[in-house]
């Protein structure tokens, strides 16, 4: 095929995944403030960037989450959908645990938030970070809602008495 010869209509090239985490952590989530560029400067995201070549997009979030907040964690699932960022790039959120370290705003951001669901519509989302919310607040309702495991059981008996206390 010679260099100037166009490729068929039905050929396209896939978009280049961004991904987004919604690092979860205590029934909260967290949400980064973007400083740069101008156009999004101020307005909220959930942290990540563009996966490399060859790079999953669980790797990518490991990654960037790394790079942009300091953090180790571990990418859980896919939240349905995804968001053309421009013809080239399309937005993935996905889900992630905290392993270790706490967030700071390293790269491209100004400030971060933990929000619980109730909070999420507190901060101005940048416009493709919104498709995720419906589904990361039923995530973080349904944490709310689950038992602590680490809480006592108030129906369980308390220790047994001591005999010598006696």
């Amino acid at each position: 095929m010679d260099q100037h010869t166009a490729l068929p209509a039905s050929r396209t090239v896939a978009p280049r995944i961004v991904v987004g985490g919604a690092l979860i952590a205590g029934g909260r989530v967290l949400a980064a403030r973007r400083s740069a560029p101008a156009e999004t400067a101020g307005r909220w995201e959930f942290p990540g960037g563009k996966a490399e070549a060859g790079e999953t997009p669980p790797e990518a979030l490991v990654r960037e989450l790394r790079e942009e907040l300091g953090v180790e964690a571990r990418a859980l699932a896919r939240i349905p959908g995804a968001w053309p960022v421009r013809a080239d790039l399309e937005l993935q959120i996905w889900t992630a645990e905290l392993l270790s370290g706490t967030p700071a705003p390293l790269q491209d951001h100004s400030e971060l938030r933990w929000l619980s669901a109730a909070e999420l519509d507190r901060v101005d989302w940048l416009d493709q970070d919104r498709f995720a919310l419906p589904a990361v607040a039923r995530l973080l309702a349904a944490a709310e809602a689950a038992p602590d495991p680490a809480a006592p059981d108030p129906a369980a008996p308390g220790p047994a008495p001591d005999p010598a206390a006696t």
